[in-house]
Order: C-alpha cells, then structure tokens, then sequence
C-alpha cells in the first residue's frame, strides 16, 4: 500500500513538473515568437527614431510591444529585447538601413551615438551606471 502511495507522489510531481514546462515555455520566448517579437519591435523602433523621436519613447513603445509578445511565464528582459531589435535589423539590412545609427542608443541609453563629447565642467559626472532605460 505504501508503495502504491509513493508511486502516486512521483507520477503526481512528473506531471506537475510537465505542466510547469509548458505553460512556462521552457522559460522565455520561443525561437519563432522571438523573430516576431524581434521584428515588430524593430519596426516600432525604427519607424519612432526615423520620424525624430527620441531613444526613450521609443525604446518604451517598441519594449512594450516584445513584453506583450513574449508567450512565456516570465518576462523578456529589457536586454534581450535590446538584442532581439538588433538582430532584427542587422539580419534585414535592406528594410533598416537606415536604422542603424540608432542602435548604440539601445546599450548606451544616449540620444547622440558615435559621436565623442567631453563633458561640460558643470555636468553631472556620477559614476553609477544608467540602467533606467531597463526598468521594468
């Protein structure tokens, strides 16, 4: 009797476990939904850059937009939709061509990519590192 009581506990836990899996997706976005959200997010960004935007708004918009699209228990990361734009765009050179230039922008969080500065005598020199531009 006891082992019957066992054998139900494991069989119970191995399909609780399965379950998990599957609704969690392995953990993340599945490689087609990826490319999609990828694509649509470089889409949004691109297009929001092009038209004079800046980084921010259009960060936000195109981030929403792959967080609404991830099919996994747990959110995208605000860096790996940073990657998922990215490829997107290197991967289709010809649709964004011109969205290249706004790339940097995805890592550094500045508006003006490329271009050296040197900070004015009165400008906030804080060594933390910019990390809101991923708050989620």
């Amino acid at each position: 009797m006891v082992h019957s009581h066992v054998s139900f506990r494991v069989a119970k836990a191995k399909l609780a476990a399965a379950f998990l899996l599957a609704v969690a997706g392995f953990g993340g976005i599945q490689p087609v939904a990826a490319e999609e959200a990828g694509s649509k997010g470089a889409e949004i960004y691109c297009f929001m850059r092009q038209a004079g935007n800046p980084h921010g708004v259009s960060w936000d918009a195109a981030y929403a937009r792959i967080k609404r699209q991830s099919s996994g228990l747990f959110k995208t990361s605000p860096e790996h939709a940073a990657v998922l734009i990215t490829e997107t765009v290197v991967t289709n050179k010809d649709k964004y061509s011109s969205c290249a230039k706004f790339l940097g922008a995805l890592y550094s969080g500045r508006e003006e990519v490329g271009v050296d500065s040197i900070p004015s005598s009165n400008a906030n020199t804080s060594k933390t590192s910019d990390t809101s531009r991923y708050n989620y």
